[in-house]
């Protein structure tokens, strides 16, 4: 059984970091992200305006396609650094955490 904490729940283990980060992909994500917080807000007007609903399906995939470009260059990233380096030099566990890692990934797309 986890250790619990006074207050009871499960302790939460803190939130890995990335290993190596792409200063010119961090900044293309910041600003994709920022376009898609616009475009979003945009959604929401659309909606308080009662807009055409094809239009504003049309302004959702916009959006989808968006994030899907930022999870595209996350993936790129993770696998070019973060996979790469455990996949090559990790422990025989390391490597194997990473493809069980990359696994789920993959399935959850």
């Amino acid at each position: 059984p986890r250790p619990t904490p006074a207050g009871g729940g499960d302790v939460k283990k803190p939130p890995k970091k990335a290993t190596h980060v792409d200063g010119d992909a961090r900044q293309r994500n910041l600003a994709r992200l920022r376009r898609i917080e616009g475009q979003v807000r945009g959604l929401q007007k659309m909606i308080e305006d009662e807009r055409w609903c094809p239009d504003i399906i049309a302004q959702i995939r916009s959006v989808e396609v968006a994030l899907r470009g930022v999870e595209a260059e996350l993936v790129k990233g993770h696998l070019l650094h973060c996979a790469a380096t455990a996949l090559k030099s990790g422990t025989d566990d390391e490597q194997q955490e990473m493809l069980r890692e990359l696994t789920d990934l993959l399935a959850r797309r």
